[in-house]
């Protein structure tokens, strides 16, 4: 895992369980690739095994990843696939609307949005 900035807004599990699933989103963690252990974490984060444990329970209480009997957590086989799901929902209830007024507000086209200048070119 790359360095974290902990924010006030949420609790530490929380912010570290989001990381983890940015991490299989981004294909950083694929199915079947075993998660660092709790003790590794908390000691690279500084953190309280018990904070990086509960985190590591809710991603297993979704089924993104699987307890396996002495050998730590492991991603599942259908956690892409249920993350880009719950994701894409998420985004178009929560995020989507905030987008979609901002650019009503500041009066964007659907050229200027698609345009070379918004995919990274020079125009």
């Amino acid at each position: 895992m790359t360095a974290i900035q902990w924010s006030d807004g949420a609790p530490i599990y929380r912010q570290l369980k989001e990381r983890v699933i940015a991490m299989m989103l981004d294909g950083v963690l694929k199915p079947g690739d075993a998660l660092p252990s709790v003790r590794q974490v908390a000691a690279e984060y500084q953190l309280n095994p018990i904070t990086v444990s509960r985190a590591y329970q809710e991603l297993a209480d979704e089924a993104l990843v699987e307890k396996r009997r002495g050998l730590g957590m492991y991603v599942t086989e259908e956690a892409a696939r249920k993350l880009l799901v719950n994701e894409r929902e998420r985004f178009l209830r929560e995020e989507w609307p905030l987008v979609l007024e901002r650019i009503q507000r500041l009066g964007l086209s659907m050229e200027e949005l698609m345009g070379p200048k918004a995919i990274g070119g020079t125009a």
